[in-house]
């Protein structure tokens, strides 16, 4: 895994200053989100970055000392400034990288879902046949537009949660799914106060 340590004030890294990157190796693998990596940094008062990395699982460590290549006070206020000069186009790469992991994240969430053995057996063939439909088709439509605005990727999330959230709620209500042609027909849509 390499750790670059930047500085700066902008929210995209290679608008910033790379203080230094590093490797650390021998990570046990394991899935998506299992490895524990603590990255802790602390500035003495000779202002020389120290930063340190920790392994939980197999208990390494690595620190690392950074004196050169700092910005200078000025360097730092010409950060500063750019940083407010262009806040408003950070808040919207902000916004679309949200938007585009948001959508991301509930493709692959929905994809386990629906693989997952007690779900994926509750569900019928149709309305497992059209989650996965839909999962594909945000997967490849993903796949071919990286660069997309936000709105585009969140009315794609929307178009997803229409076809999937009907579905696998009626499976968790215990109803099982039914293949009916219409999709989901959901009842009366009140809501019920539970005690």
């Amino acid at each position: 895994m390499v750790i670059r340590v930047y500085e700066g004030e902008q929210t995209k890294t290679c608008d910033n200053n790379l203080l230094g990157k590093y490797v650390v190796s021998g990570i046990q693998p394991a899935p998506r989100a299992v490895p524990q990596i603590i990255v802790s940094y602390d500035v003495d008062t000779d202002g020389i970055l120290n930063v340190s990395v920790g392994d939980k699982t197999t208990g390494q460590k690595y620190s690392i000392k950074k004196d050169k290549g700092r910005l200078s006070k000025e360097d730092i206020e010409e950060m500063v400034q750019e940083a407010k000069k262009y806040k408003s186009e950070d808040e919207e790469h902000k916004k679309k990288v949200d938007a585009k992991n948001t959508l991301e994240s509930y493709v692959y969430n929905m994809r386990s879902t629906v693989t997952y053995e007690k779900i994926g057996e509750m569900l019928s063939p149709g309305d497992k046949k059209k989650i996965e439909n839909a999962i594909n088709e945000a997967v490849g439509w993903l796949d071919s537009n990286q660069l997309s605005e936000a709105d585009e990727f969140e009315d794609k999330f929307k178009k997803l949660e229409i076809v999937c959230n009907p579905i696998i709620a009626k499976t968790y209500q215990g109803g099982g799914g039914m293949d009916d042609e219409a999709g989901y027909s959901g009842g009366s849509g009140e809501i019920e106060e539970l005690e």
